[in-house]
Parts: structure tokens; C-alpha cells; sequence
């Protein structure tokens, strides 16, 4: 498989900057067997069945960009930089991050970011940089609120600042652990109205863990697909979890994954096919053309960028045909892309 393969040309004005208000209001499509039917994803239990379970990613975004000073006395004299970084993930008790200018830090260096946070530069690789901060648990967090702004996405943040409203639009109604540099997008058309008609309609849903990291918007840079490394996520999937996918199995319910952080950590967890145990480590998983999937039955998800993994994953899930018909179906009717932009729903 060439990279090639996944590409496609996106009008720039299709790419949504803000979300639909209600979060429900956004569009669906749906691919079923191959046949594309657009609706509203206020309609969006229409086209499941009852037993169905929505496996949705709990997480919780954190506002993981900061600015901060270093400080360092030079033979010169006192001296000061202003740093940007961008969080990536958390390992054990430090965290990898990016940071602007790279060349202003050596190990050893510690960023003030306010009168509570700081934080000690452990290692540096180029612009990536391995963080230890003063704080830990849950009074890092509340510091991290005071000074910190949500990681938008590069192709939002590069056309508007970050403002207020994102704490709200860019975080999923029912996200509950912190440790997310990016959202499960295709959560966030879900409100309250969503769950009741689910649930008038008899789909149930559970939850799981993962953490998505910035390494999510990395691009691809082998033209051969398969030798591209996927960055690494922290997940869990619990005993009640568990249950709940194999009572829906045992019943003849389809599992379905909202977005594709919950389809990756549901195949990682995977024993067999329908088969699934209580799981919790860092996944690297790779899901691209010809994988087998174990648990997944059909995907809720946005519309992803050209020649990313997420649309390999995809096309592992319906097919490479499938995907270029969707996406140029969604291209000519005007549907918005990514983060921010409408919902798919893929059944194989």
C-alpha cells in the first residue's frame, strides 16, 4: 500500500472551525453495505438496532498548551526565554512534550509557567522534550487549568485562537479522566437528547479509556505505508466493560465503537474473535488494510485527513474503494470536515 493511495483534494472552506450548536444538529452519513444515505445525526438511532452497544472513549481533554519563562544564569548575566509547549503525552510521572524554540532549553532547565507549576527538563530530542513537573496528580491538573488552553487542532488553531468556548465545544459531554491531548471528535455530537433516543430505541452503551495523543495529527512521512511507526496511547477497558460487549455478543448485538480511539483500544484488547478481556497498558496498534478486525461491527465516526491512519483505518474497516466514494460523496454534498465538522456512520 502506497501513501498515495489515501490521498484526496479537500476545499479548504469544508474544513469546520466551529462545531454545530447543539452538538447534536451536525450531519450524518451513512454508509451501509455500501449504499450512502444522508441524514441529520439527530436521527441517528434510525439507522441502528435495538442490542446494539455503543463503546464510547471516556477521556478527558487537558489543556495541554502552555507559555512559560525559563530563567538561567549566563555569563552574561541573568537569562530569560519565553517557551511554548505543547503536551503529548504522560509517562509514569513525567510527560513528553513539544517545544518552541527547542534551542533556548538544555537539560536541566526549569520553566516557570506560574507561582504552583514549574516544571524540569529531563531530556531533549530535537523539538520533543521529556518534562518532569512540580506537581502531580490532582493539583497538576488544577494548575494546569489556570495557565494552560485547549490543543486545538493545527488546521483550527493556524486560522483562530483558542478561546473560552472551546473549553466546552472541544470535550465530550460525559468525559471523565484527564490525561487527553486531543478529543475522541466523534463523541462530541452527543447530548442528552442523543442518549434518550438511544435509549428509547433499546442501544445500550459502555465506556472505555484512551488517551489520545498529539501523535494522532503526526503525518505519515514513508510512502510505504506499512513501515510507519504509530506513536504510543495509554488505555483501559474494565471488567464491566468487558461484560457488557460479551452479553451484546452472546445476544447478537453488533459492538460499535464511537471514533476511532475506541475501535483501536477494543482490537487491541481483543483475545479472539469476540473475544475480549479487562486490558490496560500503552497501545500502538496500527489499523490499516487487511487487518482481521476481532470486535467491531460498523464505526461512528468524522471525516478524517487525507493520508492520515485514521482514514487507513477506515478503509481497513469498508474497504479503500469505499472510502474514496464516501469521501468524495461528502466533498460534493458539502459535509465539514474534521474535528470540528459532521458524522459518518460505516457499516461494513
Amino acid at each position: 500500500m502506497l501513501l498515495s493511495d489515501f490521498d484526496f483534494s479537500l476545499p479548504e472552506d469544508l474544513i469546520a472551525l466551529r462545531p454545530a450548536v447543539p452538538r447534536s444538529a451536525s450531519r450524518l452519513l451513512v454508509c451501509e453495505s455500501g449504499q450512502i444515505t444522508d441524514d441529520q445525526f439527530t436521527n441517528l438511532a434510525d439507522h441502528l438496532r435495538e442490542g446494539d452497544l455503543l463503546v464510547f472513549n471516556d477521556t478527558r481533554v487537558i489543556p495541554a498548551r502552555l507559555r512559560g519563562e525559563r530563567h538561567r544564569d549566563t555569563p552574561h548575566g541573568p537569562g530569560l526565554a519565553v517557551i511554548e509547549v505543547t503536551l503529548l503525552g504522560a509517562f509514569e510521572d513525567t510527560w513528553s512534550a513539544l517545544v518552541k524554540p527547542a534551542k533556548r532549553l538544555i537539560v536541566g532547565d526549569v520553566i516557570t509557567f506560574s507561582d504552583q507549576l514549574t516544571a524540569e527538563v529531563l531530556s531533549r530530542d530535537g523539538g520533543e522534550v521529556r518534562l518532569r513537573f512540580s506537581l502531580q496528580a490532582g493539583e497538576f491538573e488544577a494548575a494546569l487549568a489556570d495557565v494552560g488552553s485547549m490543543p486545538l487542532p493545527p488546521y483550527i488553531a493556524s486560522k483562530r485562537a483558542v478561546d473560552g468556548q472551546d473549553t466546552q465545544d472541544y470535550q465530550t459531554v460525559f468525559a471523565k479522566t484527564p490525561g487527553a491531548v486531543a478529543a475522541p471528535t466523534a463523541s462530541l455530537h452527543f447530548d442528552d437528547s442523543s442518549f434518550a433516543a438511544l435509549k428509547a430505541k433499546g442501544v445500550d452503551h459502555t465506556f472505555l479509556t484512551l488517551h489520545v495523543g498529539a501523535g494522532t495529527f503526526l503525518p505519515v512521512k514513508t510512502d510505504d505505508v506499512s513501515a510507519h511507526k504509530m506513536h504510543a496511547e495509554w488505555g483501559q477497558i474494565t471488567q464491566p466493560s468487558v461484560d457488557a460487549i460479551l452479553r451484546t455478543r452472546q445476544r447478537g448485538g453488533r459492538i460499535i465503537p464511537v471514533g476511532t480511539t475506541a475501535l483501536r483500544l477494543l482490537e487491541s484488547a481483543a483475545t479472539g474473535p469476540g473475544q475480549i478481556a479487562p486490558w490496560a497498558g500503552e497501545t500502538d496498534i496500527f489499523i490499516k488494510p487487511g487487518h482481521e478486525f476481532l470486535l467491531t461491527d460498523a464505526l461512528i465516526t468524522n471525516f478524517h485527513l487525507p493520508k492520515s491512519t485514521l482514514l487507513m483505518l477506515v478503509a481497513a474497516l469498508i474497504g479503500t474503494r469505499q472510502v474514496h466514494d464516501v469521501y468524495a460523496h461528502a466533498i460534493a454534498k458539502g459535509y465539514r470536515f474534521f474535528s470540528y465538522g459532521d458524522s459518518s456512520l460505516l457499516i461494513p
